[in-house]
């Protein structure tokens, strides 16, 4: 197996026997870092103290990391003008956090033959809230369910 030591300078092709001797004699482990390698690579470190680092790298990069929160404002076709901008509002505060927002309209008995309306609203929904965020998924009808998905402008 190919030995690097604790500097980082190569100390050649070893048998492994031999390489675990030289890192007991530093005081050090005996880390396979490729086994896949042709032939293997081993480096003599601190274990512990690689594994430590290696865990504090993970928690920095899960701190940088932005989740993003998908939220649904329901709607129904015959909405009124006040309702329409309450929610047009809670709908603009989620873009403005950075979430995105999931628009659905459920068309119940006879409003079934007015889908118009509900494409009508659906597209005022996405004029009025250009500004904040921007169309992911356009206003499509699954069975009696109509969706439209927007995500906030970067």
């Amino acid at each position: 197996m190919r030995v690097i030591d604790e500097e980082g300078n190569q100390l050649g092709i070893m048998a492994t026997p031999d390489a675990i001797k030289r890192a007991q004699d530093v005081g050090l482990d005996l880390v396979e870092v490729a086994p896949d390698a042709k032939p293997p690579v081993a480096r003599v470190m601190d274990f512990s103290k690689f594994k430590y680092e290696q865990e504090k790298k993970e928690r920095e990069a899960k701190k940088k990391q932005h989740v993003i929160h998908i939220k649904e404002i329901k709607m129904g076709p015959k909405i009124e003008e006040h309702d329409y901008n309450f929610k047009l509002k809670h709908i603009e505060e989620f873009l403005k956090r950075g979430d995105k927002v999931k628009v659905s309209m459920l068309f119940k008995g006879r409003e079934m033959m007015h889908i118009d309306l509900g494409k009508n609203i659906m597209n005022k929904v996405a004029n009025d809230l250009s500004a904040t965020g921007e169309l992911e998924q356009a206003p499509i009808l699954e069975g009696r369910m109509m969706t439209l998905v927007m995500r906030p402008k970067k």
